[in-house]
């Protein structure tokens, strides 16, 4: 119920927190999940806050000291619980907790399941694919590190990657890797250094633990912020069993610090070694070459028309020299035959021509109209003929035949 209020007739705050409290009364008893944090007994009570760690915020739980004794086991700081709540609104000091009817520790079998649903849910949405991948920077000029404060596999992974590459740089970012804080300091730092364009690869790095220890890196939220980076991420959480989410997500996987610190950061002796390797067969590579291209100049300068090019061009005048006095014997002898053929066809002419037969003495007979006569019984008395001789012709008149 809206109470109608004004300037001129307003509540008291009592009458207000009173209402808060029927408000919040409404909502009975529910069941939570949680993470204890700041644990602490008062004679019949026991004061906890639980804490939400995806969205990093909390409420004060009162508990008796029975129903928490009645928990097996009981709930220490930083344990996982279930929690069966009523919640309430103390008016007298305008303050809001949870009362605990019943408390569930969180199993080992029960978060097993939870992070399978998780790691499948994550899958789906593809997070884990490899396509989205990428892949580390040969020599990364500044490498960004969350680890915890002073801890071993701080030490591991600068030592050995100093070891490997003396000139290497990190940018250490010291949080808390395990209990309710964990999470966001790790986001946090993830954060800070995603957005420094000055860090080529970023290195999540702890040593191993139980289960619950690595619970904080297969948190929902931290393998969404890993996901969202731009920078590339490098997990090396725990031993080479140790798989939290972390592992599926980022873009390398390592099994160890000490493994992360060697697949980041390349070895100076073994990449000098690979120069000195790579030079020598460039070398003999480059040596082949010019031996082949000099033994073959050599075999083309040998050749007769660049060793003396003089003497192809006296072999090549002497051929066309010959080839000239050739052709010119092929055609003197075909003119020869072709005038001797002519010669002897000339004389065929005369000899067959019909002025070479009247100058041997022959006549022949025509008739004024040119026509040949070739017998006698072909002319009849008084018939007018041609004589024609070698020199002249005479026209006579046909008389009887005789």
């Amino acid at each position: 119920m809206t109470a109608k209020t004004s300037p001129e007739s307003p509540l008291p705050i009592r009458s207000v927190l009173q209402m808060v409290a029927q408000w919040i009364g409404r909502l009975g008893t529910v069941w939570v999940e949680g993470q204890i944090t700041e644990l602490t007994a008062r004679g019949g009570t026991v004061f906890l806050t639980l804490r939400d760690p995806v969205a990093n915020v909390s409420a004060r739980v009162l508990c008796s000291r029975f129903v928490y004794e009645a928990t097996v086991p009981r709930p220490v700081d930083g344990a996982r619980v279930v929690m069966h709540v009523k919640a309430d609104f103390y008016v007298n000091k305008g303050s809001f907790a949870f009362t605990a009817l019943e408390i569930r520790p969180v199993g080992i079998g029960e978060l097993l399941a939870r992070l399978e649903r998780l790691r499948q849910t994550l899958a789906a949405e593809g997070l884990f694919n490899v396509e989205r991948k990428r892949r580390l920077p040969f020599l990364p000029r500044n490498i960004g590190l969350i680890c915890g404060r002073g801890s071993a596999a701080e030490r591991d992974v600068l030592e050995n990657a100093r070891r490997r590459w003396p000139a290497v740089r990190f940018t250490v970012e010291p949080v808390a890797v395990q209990g309710p804080y964990a999470v966001a300091e790790i986001i946090e730092a993830l954060r800070k250094l995603d957005a420094d364009p000055g860090i080529d690869v970023i290195i999540i790095a702890r040593g191993g633990g139980s289960l619950e220890d690595l619970l904080p890196f297969s948190d929902e939220a931290l393998v969404r912020a890993v996901a969202a980076c731009r920078t590339p991420v490098v997990s090396a959480i725990g031993h080479e069993q140790d798989t939290p989410l972390l592992d599926l997500v980022a873009d390398l996987r390592a099994s160890t610090p000490t493994d992360a610190a060697k697949k980041v950061v390349p070895d100076v002796g073994e990449e000098l070694a690979l120069i000195h390797q790579l030079r020598e067969r460039g070398r003999r590579v480059i040596g082949g070459w010019i031996a082949r291209e000099s033994a073959w100049l050599e075999a083309v300068r040998s050749r007769p028309s660049l060793a003396d090019p003089l003497r192809e061009i006296d072999r090549r005048a002497e051929q066309i020299d010959s080839l000239r006095d050739r052709s010119r014997r092929c055609l003197a002898g075909m003119l020869d035959r072709a005038a001797d053929s002519l010669e002897h066809l000339r004389a065929r002419l005369v000899a067959l021509s019909p002025a070479a037969t009247l100058q041997r003495g022959y006549a022949i007979v025509q008739r004024p109209s040119g026509e040949v006569v070739r017998l006698a019984g072909e002319v009849r008395p008084g018939d007018e003929l041609s004589v024609r001789f070698s020199d002249d012709r005479v026209t006579v008149i046909a008389s009887d035949q005789g």
